[in-house]
């Protein structure tokens, strides 16, 4: 610190303020008085009084030592993502060095270091803000930030850190000085997707809006570029387009489930990174309206949940007949006195069977309602591809029932004429498959593996899930049962029939589940995974492969119902370079009756996998897809070095812009008067003159006794005056 010497004049009264200031009016209108009479020598007795009044007032000189404070100025360095980009990091490494090491008396230079701020860009002045708070407002000389000039909270004004008012009431500007890792302004091409629809309907193509922009020196809007379309694992197609001008995509939906599609832009000549020139949007490919079709035989209480669970879906169109009156009844009744519609059997299974993609027979007893052919086309439309679910009870036992026709040769289970119905309270329990299949597996409230839900005489039960109080009993089956009853019997048996499905539940009470019986269970659940399975969603799939890529970590998960997992997967890069990923199995929660871990039928892997773009997974049979997206948007939205963002507050607050150059250069440091704060080579602050006063003496600038002689010699000259008149 440095000591200074200072003088300046103050007073100390001897008598009161009044009293002096009584005095003087006294004194001015004595002398008022003697001049309106002509008395002479009244202005050197009003002198005289005055003179004397001036020595009480005690004049006086003071005399302050005091230590000049070091100022300090705030170094604002960026070390975000977009920091890391070419030679920037290092430049900007030797940069901190370089102004770290250059010391100037009376002034400190603090570092603040700005890392990562999450999904809002970078934000150099809310850090300035919080740094600045801990510095006296006199100590504060201003601040240089070490950026790239991408600054996401840049302000439309000075901050009021860089604006303090002084002692005096008036406003201080204080430089911002900006300092830039490169050579000079630099050019970039970017790729923005300006519009992207959330979900694909699968068969009908989704528009992409996209646009590439140029900015920096040299740059125009209009210049052609190409861009490269990559959806999923298909092969890439090019289209040409121009910057600064949006271009719709048509992109094909294919399937249903994830759709990744993969963009990329020509790169610009000379541009700092071609990072910002691709980018990947995701849809949800869905498919259009699924129409269900749901016959019910006679009115049961399952018929209201069916259509209280179909009409909650709005992807799905529901046609529900349900038969009141059989062929077979004949009371007499005029047919101009039914208000019954008329079943349209021809029109739904013949003419339009084929534009459903599910049908549910709902207790639906074989009462020679349908004609064989009808019952052929039921079949023949789950060969091909469509769905049936029955749910079966008393009306499935007998001659002549569904399972006798043509339907029956597509049925997963077959229900014999004697002994097959069991009457009696049972809950509902997972089989080991059934623990595994994503229809059934952490259905809520499931009993836990190793449990069971069978009956004794006295009708203990056992498990979670509330009872139901019928069931058949088949005599064979094939397919997955993932259900069991009584005995361990089969309840629910799933198939696969060519290409279509085929879903059976042996026991027409599920609706005890909503109503609450005894706890009840997961009924609309249940019900809604079984129809989409037979409506082919892809996330109900038994066999499953998955892939994900967050913060440069592929995980590939691969599922089986089953419990067998391939060993190894191969995962393909965006350059089309192949890496072999083995997988390792995952074990589930161990049974509740063992002490072995039981099987999840799920393996998972991880890889590395920085690379921009699609990255494949293949198991053999199935592939999945996975792209990352950009982890700040807006950190790299425009990635260049510029200082179009902090130029104009640099120029209102009297800063600098400078450029480091390769190897790097800095300005030098000054602490300068006036108000130019910068130079070709050096970057200036302000002398805020903070100090502390160490010592303070005080020295009469009037003595007594020459106030003593001046008074009396003003006095006798005023007598002398009046003396000679």
């Amino acid at each position: 610190m440095l000591t200074h010497l200072t003088s300046s004049l103050g007073f100390a009264p001897l008598v009161p303020l009044w009293a002096l200031i009584a005095l003087g009016c006294a004194a001015l209108a004595l002398c008022v008085y003697a001049l309106r009479h002509r008395t002479k020598g009244a202005v050197f007795r009003l002198v005289a009084i005055l003179s004397v009044l001036v020595w009480l007032a005690g004049p006086q000189r003071l005399h302050e030592s005091w230590h000049m404070l070091p100022e300090t100025a705030l170094l604002v360095v960026d070390q975000s993502p977009s920091m890391s980009l070419g030679q920037r990091a290092a430049l900007a490494q030797q940069a901190e060095h370089l102004l770290a090491n250059d010391k100037k008396q009376g002034l400190n230079l603090r570092t603040v270091t700005v890392r990562n701020s999450g999904h809002d860009g970078t934000r150099l002045f809310e850090a300035l803000d919080q740094a600045a708070a801990d510095i006296p407002s006199d100590q504060f000389a201003g601040a240089i930030m070490l950026t790239d000039g991408q600054v996401a909270d840049t302000p439309q004004s000075l901050p009021e850190k860089l604006t303090p008012t002084a002692p005096d009431g008036r406003k201080t500007t204080l430089p911002l000085h900006v300092i830039l890792p490169a050579k000079g302004e630099e050019s970039d091409r970017r790729l923005r997707v300006l519009q992207a629809p959330p979900y694909a309907i699968v068969g009908q193509p989704a528009t992409v809006r996209v646009q590439a922009d140029d900015s920096g020196p040299g740059t125009a809007k209009g210049t052609p570029a190409t861009l490269t379309v990559r959806v999923n694992g298909d092969a890439p197609f090019t289209l040409p387009i121009t910057t600064g001008t949006p271009q719709d995509i048509e992109i094909p939906a294919s399937h249903p489930g994830q759709i990744l599609v993969s963009l990329a832009v020509s790169p610009l000549e000379g541009e700092v990174s071609s990072l910002n020139n691709q980018t990947v949007t995701r849809m949800n490919g869905i498919r259009d309206r699924l129409r269900v079709l749901l016959i019910s035989g006679t009115p049961n209480q399952g018929e209201r949940v069916w259509r209280r669970l179909l009409k909650a879906d709005p992807s799905v169109d529901l046609i529900h007949f349900t038969i009141l009156r059989p062929p077979d009844k004949d009371d007499g009744t005029p047919l101009s006195d039914l208000a019954l519609i008329a079943f349209p059997v021809r029109e739904l299974f013949q003419e339009k069977i084929d534009q459903f993609d599910l049908i549910i027979l709902d207790g639906f007893e074989n009462q020679n309602i349908l004609p064989p052919s009808y019952l052929r086309n039921i079949a023949n439309f789950v060969r091909k591809g469509g769905g049936l679910l029955l749910t079966a009870g008393p009306e499935f036992v007998g001659p002549g029932t569904l399972q006798d026709t043509a339907v029956g040769d597509i049925l997963p289970a077959h229900v014999p004429l004697d002994g097959s119905m069991v009457e009696q309270a049972f809950r509902p329990r997972l089989t080991a498959e059934g623990q595994n299949h994503p229809v059934t597996a952490a259905l809520p409230g499931a009993p836990p593996p190793g449990t069971g839900a069978q009956t004794d005489t006295a009708h203990t039960i056992t498990g979670q899930w509330g009872p139901w109080y019928r069931s058949l009993k088949p005599s064979s089956t094939h397919g997955q049962t993932l259900l069991s009853g009584p005995d361990n019997a089969p309840l629910l048996v799933l198939d696969r029939v060519d290409q279509g499905r085929v879903a059976l539940l042996l026991s027409d009470q599920i609706w005890l589940w909503s109503r609450g019986e005894g706890g009840g269970g997961p009924q609309a659940e249940l019900l809604r995974r079984i129809s989409h399975w037979l409506m082919k969603e892809p996330e109900l799939e038994e066999e499953q492969l998955t892939a994900q890529n967050e913060g440069g970590v592929l995980t590939v998960t691969h599922r089986s119902a089953s419990g067998s997992t391939p060993p190894t997967v191969t995962v393909t890069a965006p350059d089309g370079q192949t890496h072999p990923l083995a997988l390792k199995p995952a074990e589930a929660d161990k049974a509740a009756s063992t002490s072995s871990p039981v099987k999840s039928g799920i393996a998972t892997g991880h890889m590395q996998a920085e690379q921009a773009g699609i990255w494949q997974v293949d198991d053999g049979t199935h592939k999945a897809f996975a792209a990352a997206m950009p982890p700040d948007p807006q950190e790299f939205t425009d990635i260049r070095a510029t200082a179009s963002r902090l130029a104009p507050l640099s120029t209102a607050s009297g800063g600098g812009i400078f450029w480091t150059g390769v190897p790097a250069q800095v300005p030098s440091l000054k602490l300068v008067e006036g108000s130019s704060f910068h130079g070709a080579d050096w970057a200036g602050f302000p002398h805020r003159n903070a100090h502390v006063v160490t010592g303070r003496t005080a020295t009469p600038l009037l003595p007594a006794w020459l106030m003593l002689i001046v008074s009396l010699s003003l006095l006798f000259i005023g007598w002398w005056r009046e003396g000679r008149s």
